[in-house]
């Protein structure tokens, strides 16, 4: 697949984006492209509020205009089994926001890489589940410094808006 020159197409068609999935340089790259798009780009603070760890999110949510949110409640249900034997965040509370999200023409950003871990298969798993709430773009974020492309078409994505997305 050939990558497009800009990834506005594809998400300029959502008012809310959360970037969730791989950490590192191309992720930067994308979020700063999504702040060039007009989106509002937030992060989420690193420590999760200890009570609720959604809240901070949904009160993101609740503002008005474009907003992308770089996000870590979905990177906790993922690495939080793997790191501590359970997760901070529950399958309700990723649900919730998956249909917040989705309730505020949105979508979810699931960053990816070819590399195969038990962290990229938890991945995939999770966002199989969201998509079913919300519309939800893979994108392969590759090597660091390498484009940013979309990986071959998966069967998993139910949303008829969820694709692929090319980014570089």
């Amino acid at each position: 697949m050939t990558p497009s020159p800009a990834p506005a197409p594809a998400l300029s068609r959502y008012r809310t984006l959360i970037v969730e999935g791989h950490e590192g340089r191309s992720r930067a790259r994308l979020v700063a492209e999504l702040a060039h798009l007009g989106f509002e780009v937030r992060r989420l603070p690193s420590a999760l509020h200890h009570l609720d760890p959604a809240l901070p999110c949904r009160e993101l949510l609740a503002g008005p205009g474009r907003l992308a949110v770089d996000g870590n409640l979905i990177a906790e249900l993922v690495h939080g089994p793997l790191r501590r034997g359970r997760s901070r965040v529950t399958w309700i509370q990723a649900l919730d926001l998956a249909d917040a999200v989705a309730e505020r023409d949105g979508a979810m950003l699931h960053l990816t890489t070819p590399e195969v871990t038990e962290a990229a298969t938890a991945y995939a798993r999770v966002f199989r589940t969201l998509a079913q709430h919300v519309p939800v773009l893979t994108v392969d974020v590759g090597e660091p410094g390498g484009p940013i492309r979309a990986p071959a078409a998966r069967s998993h994505q139910l949303w008829r808006e969820a694709g692929q997305l090319t980014i570089g």
